[in-house]
């Protein structure tokens, strides 16, 4: 069986030689170095080939996410399993996004840590339960941003006018020939796109966020 390589990034010593004589002993692995910085790896990595690399996100000043950013730009081959006591939904997007192939939570069961090696050792993705759940959210909270930044259709343009004229609904619909259901839906898209729930604070946010872009009309249907 071909060994598996192992390299650690991590700040704290003492769990760094921990991990280090735990995998040691597990089958088919071997630690070949091992660092606290983002710096120390890079240098490290290009006398010692490594096949895994096991990555804390929190280095203390800064941020394992940049070590992946900095090993994909040299096309650097190694695999990099990120193992972390925990990350905001959009560092783990982030990071995932950078080129990293899993996240494990530090304090999950060992005996799984040697699976996630071995499954990104493989070519495959290792995803707790957390992790996931982080990265659904932070693509939904990513796709709102994406939505709401979006420019008005011409419907929704002339929805607007008539707003900021304090129409009522019948009365646009009247002017624009169109249903009052229409209307209707039109304001709640103008609702989603603002992330507001109210007429007065679809015109707030209009006028003090997009003055520039919904306020004037739109060029589709």
């Amino acid at each position: 069986m071909d060994e598996t390589r192992i390299f650690m990034v991590d700040d704290h010593n003492l769990f760094r030689e921990g991990l280090s004589r735990l995998l040691e002993s597990a089958p088919g692995f071997r630690v070949v170095g091992q660092c606290g910085t983002a710096a120390e790896a890079i240098s490290a990595l290009s006398n010692a080939p490594a096949d895994v690399v096991l990555l804390d996100y929190d280095l203390g000043e800064e941020r394992g996410s940049s070590l992946v950013t900095e090993l994909r730009k040299c096309q650097h081959q190694v695999k990099i399993l990120m193992v972390t006591a925990g990350m905001s939904d959009a560092a783990t997007l982030q990071t995932m996004e950078a080129g990293a192939c899993g996240v494990f939570l530090k304090q999950s069961n060992p005996d799984q840590l040697v699976e996630a090696i071995r499954r990104v050792a493989n070519n495959g993705i290792w995803l707790d339960r957390e992790a996931v759940r982080s990265l659904v959210s932070a693509k939904s909270t990513h796709a709102e941003q994406v939505e709401h930044q979006r420019p008005l259709t011409s419907r929704q343009s002339q929805v607007m006018r008539g707003i900021l004229d304090g129409l009522a609904n019948k009365e646009i619909a009247w002017k624009l020939k169109v249903s009052e259901s229409s209307i209707k839906a039109a304001i709640q898209e103008l609702f989603h796109k603002a992330g507001v729930r109210t007429r007065s604070q679809l015109v707030r946010i209009a006028i003090e966020k997009h003055s520039s872009d919904w306020l004037k009309p739109g060029t589709g249907d």
